[in-house]
């Protein structure tokens, strides 16, 4: 693990690699009842969503706050707690099975977080949340015009949305009209190749700019039939 991590110049702690490991073997046993990941190997599981997710992590601030969409598995909010103590993170997730999951992870690694049994497009016109977070991050979730609808509504003027994808130059392409009307603005794609073969990725940091117009989220649905 740290030989792979160190690839991309993280260097894991015994503690962190300790918490890895106990993650791993949480996701596996709670895979069998929740169905969380079509990825069963760990090697596989290792590359592909614990560094993965850790990638990122140097994008956010000290003691920034984040809210992740749709965080069925834990990714990338879980490694990049193991990894960062310092950053608060809201999981929203819709389905109240997978809510259950994520309540032991935090239980079990002593994590950060706070956990919502709910829809993106319902939070989101909760002024509670709305406009108030540094980050929000979402992964395998949804295309970036959709995901934009999701999260951009979050984020405070200065924010910034940062999606994890695979290859995207179309997806950042299509997605151009909603960051304007959602009040984002592209800031950068990096990508990057994940090591053993296992693909090709890149992370889409969207800079929020100007406050999101208050019809967006639209909800019932119109994000993914409707794209903006």
């Amino acid at each position: 693990m740290k030989e792979l991590f160190s690839i991309f110049n993280i260097n894991l702690t015994r503690e962190q690699i300790e918490k890895f490991n106990e993650f791993a073997l949480i996701l596996e046993e709670n895979n069998k009842i929740f169905n969380l990941t079509s990825i069963k190997e760990g090697k596989e599981t290792l590359i592909k969503h614990f560094l993965d997710s850790s990638i990122g992590v140097d994008i956010f601030k000290h003691n920034s706050t984040i809210i992740e969409i749709g965080s069925g598995g834990g990714f990338p909010s879980v490694p990049l707690m193991i990894l960062r103590d310092d950053l608060k993170f809201t999981l929203v997730e819709a389905t109240e099975k997978k809510c259950k999951y994520l309540e032991k992870v935090k239980l079990s690694l002593g994590l950060n977080c706070k956990i919502i049994n709910e829809r993106a497009e319902v939070l989101g016109k909760n002024d509670l949340y709305r406009h108030l977070f540094d980050y929000s991050t979402a992964r395998a979730v949804a295309r970036l015009n959709v995901l934009c609808e999701y999260c951009l509504p979050f984020l405070k003027v200065g924010g910034s949305f940062i999606a994890y994808k695979g290859e995207s130059n179309e997806e950042v392409s299509e997605a151009e009209n909603a960051i304007k009307i959602l009040g984002g603005k592209l800031d950068y794609v990096k990508k990057y190749t994940l090591p053993e073969g296992c693909g090709n990725r890149s992370i889409i940091k969207i800079d929020k700019i100007n406050l999101t117009p208050v019809v967006y989220p639209r909800g019932n649905g119109k994000e993914r039939k409707k794209p903006l």
